[in-house]
This record gives C-alpha cells, structure tokens and sequence, in this order.
C-alpha cells in the first residue's frame, strides 16, 4: 500500500479504459481518469449514467469488464482474498440508503466499520474493545451526534442516519471515501449538513469521490467535476468550466432543470472577516 500521504501529496487513483457490461447493456464505457490523493471530486449526470456503477468499481463491490483499476502500486480491479478486504477497508462507501443495522443502536452501527481485519469471533459476538468505543464516540462528535450514540438506528431521522454512515466510514481510516448519492433523499438543510461533512473530511488530505444530482451542490463543494451521460465520460473540468452548454451535454435539455434544482442547497455565505478593534 502506497506510503501515508503528506501535504495532498501520496497515491493515485488510476482508472484505465474501464468498461462494465450487464448481459448487452454498457453501464460503463471506455472510462480513463486519474484522481490525485485529496481531491474532493463530483460525479454527475442522470439517472443510469453509469455514475453508480463507477463507485462500485472502485471500491469492488462490482467487477470491470474490461480494463484496469489501480492505486498506487495496488492492483485494485484484481485484487482477491484478505487484499481486497484490506482496500475495502482503505476506501469507504457510503451509500444513499444509509446501510445501517435499524435495531442496533448507533455506537455499534458505527464501529462495525472495524470488522475488516478483527477476529471474525469477536465480530459474531460483536465485542468491541474500549479503544474502539472511545474511537467512535469521536467519529459521532465530530458529527455533531453523539448524543445519539444509545438510541436504536432505525429511531433516527434521514439525516442523522447519514452522518452514521459516514462515522462508520472514518472507523475505517480510510484513505478514500466514496459517497454514492449521499443526499438524493435528504431535505436541504440535511444535505447541506452531510456536504458540510464530507468537506471537512477531505480538508483532512482524504480522496471524496460523491455522485451527485444536483449542479449547485456540486459547483458548491467539489474542486472537480466529471460529467457522465450513457457510460462515457463527457466533462472533466472545474465548476468554473461547467458551462450551460456542457450541462446540456451531461443532462439534455429536458433534464437540466431538474439538475439544478432537485435537491438544491441554499447557497454558502461567505466568511466575513472579523474586524479587530483599534487602540
């Protein structure tokens, strides 16, 4: 595994002509790209773009048809056995639905994001040491949620079952997380929470590769922005160069209303300096 990375600095993300076939549909088409360590990077496009698909690729949970995943000198989309639970280990996924265990209570949702790499005895009996408890009740804090840590799961709203998800996701340490559609069923202030969230993450030099709907929030949050239309990639470009015209490209016309305001999130006020007071 590549070398703890300093400053940004550390291992690529290679994808290489990948393409992902299901029985004659092409999910995926002939995607190359390269995602340094620390980008927060937004996947768009619509529904069946094969922006699901390409997450799921790159944490494993779906083979490549054709082509080749790798990062660093890791060997990704070939990995099998203790390795490939070691690499699923070091990129987390977050899903749209949460995941979570409904009738377990918070603090055991969130450490079961241990499991990879501990006796499969103690997973069975779900014993977790005090280190690992304490690790997670820090996960929650710093979610703002600890004081859900002893209630069940399934008793938590949208939101607050997102940001379990992601606690679960940094039990992990993870060097990359993938977030697949993490706000497509939240309201607005919710969603903006979890973004939030996932900012202050990868602020910490960690890889957030997130599908998104929605083209404010990803102008709003991503360095990055790849557009996806039929499996292929079609933009690669910072919010900046995500013109009208390239929306279209990505949504068609008649989705691109939709696009920008499905799931839209009130725009982030600026930080105004705090004036400091003369003598």
């Amino acid at each position: 595994m590549c070398p703890q990375f300093i400053g940004g600095a550390g291992c690529m993300l290679k994808i290489s002509h990948v393409s992902r076939r299901f029985g004659n549909k092409l999910a995926v088409d002939d995607v190359t790209l390269e995602i340094p360590q620390g980008q927060m990077v937004g996947v768009i496009g619509r529904s069946g773009a094969g922006k699901s698909t390409l997450l799921r690729m790159i944490n494993r949970l779906a083979d490549v048809s054709s082509g080749s995943i790798s990062y660093g000198k890791v060997p990704v989309s070939t990995l099998r056995g203790q390795a490939l639970r070691n690499w699923q280990r070091d990129c987390a996924m977050i899903f749209q639905q949460f995941n979570l265990v409904p009738r377990l209570d918070v603090i055991t949702n969130v450490m079961l994001g241990r499991l990879n790499g501990r006796n499969p005895v103690l997973n069975l009996l779900q014993i977790f040491t005090t280190e690992e408890q304490l690790h997670a009740l820090k996960a929650l804090e710093r979610l703002d949620i600890a004081a859900t840590a002893t209630q069940w799961a399934q008793t938590l709203s949208g939101g607050q079952q997102q940001r379990v998800a992601i606690a679960r996701a940094l039990m992990q340490g993870p060097k990359m997380i993938l977030a697949d559609e993490p706000i497509a069923s939240l309201d607005p202030r919710n969603a903006q929470i979890v973004m939030d969230s996932l900012r202050d993450i990868n602020a910490e030099g960690i890889t957030v590769i997130t599908n998104l709907h929605t083209l404010d929030t990803a102008r709003a949050y991503c360095e990055r922005i790849i557009g996806m239309a039929a499996g292929k990639v079609v933009f690669d470009g910072t919010p900046d160069e995500l013109t009208s015209e390239v929306a279209r490209t990505i949504y068609g016309a008649d989705g691109l209303k939709e696009a920008l305001t499905s799931t839209a999130i009130a725009p982030i006020a600026p930080r105004v300096p705090i004036a400091t007071p003369t003598a």
